[in-house]
């Protein structure tokens, strides 16, 4: 007896996958939640007003997904809709920043202790080459480099955790703490500390030595 296709036994062959696109709403999201994050809003006196409008011209795309983007912003805690006034940048008080920044050390704690549980020894023993600015001495004002290299460990820790809610939530603080870093950090951290910090929570990571590994995270604050 001839064998049967396969084609016949389990359906039709050389599908082509499906791709989705992404949505106008989700482009101008990003777009407009970029550009926000970027914003030097605690540097200047007066408040920023958003206008749908030049919005949807500059962005070129109608004003409906600038409107629903704007929409999700509200939900997220990064703009506030004023009716009869418009749509405005929030600026958080300095209690909310304090809050958010120990909300994101508690998150970073979990995260280094399932790290230490759940990460391979290769994964452990690539944090030095990967995150090699927190060893560069030569360097010791450069606040940016190591600002930048502090989010990127904090969000590596959490997808070496395994934990993809713990990720979710660290994201969108991170966001909302992008914003603030020049007035709040800048002024608050010295970068020789930073790079100590992590100096020191790296090696406990390396060690597997979860205890230490949060209490380090907690202790940076």
């Amino acid at each position: 007896m001839a064998s049967v296709p396969a084609t016949s036994r389990g359906g039709p062959a050389n599908l082509i996958p499906i791709t989705v696109e992404p949505s106008l709403r989700s482009l101008a999201y990003k777009a407009l939640k970029s550009a926000i994050t970027d914003l030097e809003i605690y540097d200047r006196p007066d408040e920023i007003r958003l206008d749908e409008r030049k919005l949807s011209v500059e962005l070129g795309v109608s004003r409906t997904p600038v409107r629903e983007a704007l929409t999700i912003l509200e939900h997220q805690g990064f703009v506030r809709a004023e009716p009869r006034r418009g749509i405005y940048v929030i600026r958080k008080s300095k209690g909310e920043i304090v809050d958010m920044i120990h909300a994101c050390a508690a998150l970073e704690a979990m995260a280094v202790r399932l790290a230490c549980q759940r990460a391979t020894d290769e994964q452990l023993g690539a944090l030095r080459n990967e995150f090699g600015a927190f060893y560069e001495t030569d360097r010791p004002t450069e606040f940016e480099i190591y600002f930048e290299a502090r989010w990127r460990f904090c969000r590596h820790v959490a997808i070496l955790a395994q934990t993809g809610e713990i990720l979710a939530m660290l994201d969108h603080l991170l966001l909302h703490l992008r914003s603030v870093h020049d007035v709040f950090f800048r002024r608050k951290t010295k970068p020789e500390y930073l790079r100590a910090a992590y100096v020191a929570i790296i090696a406990a990571l390396e060690h597997r030595d979860a205890d230490h590994a949060a209490q380090l995270v907690r202790e940076r604050g």
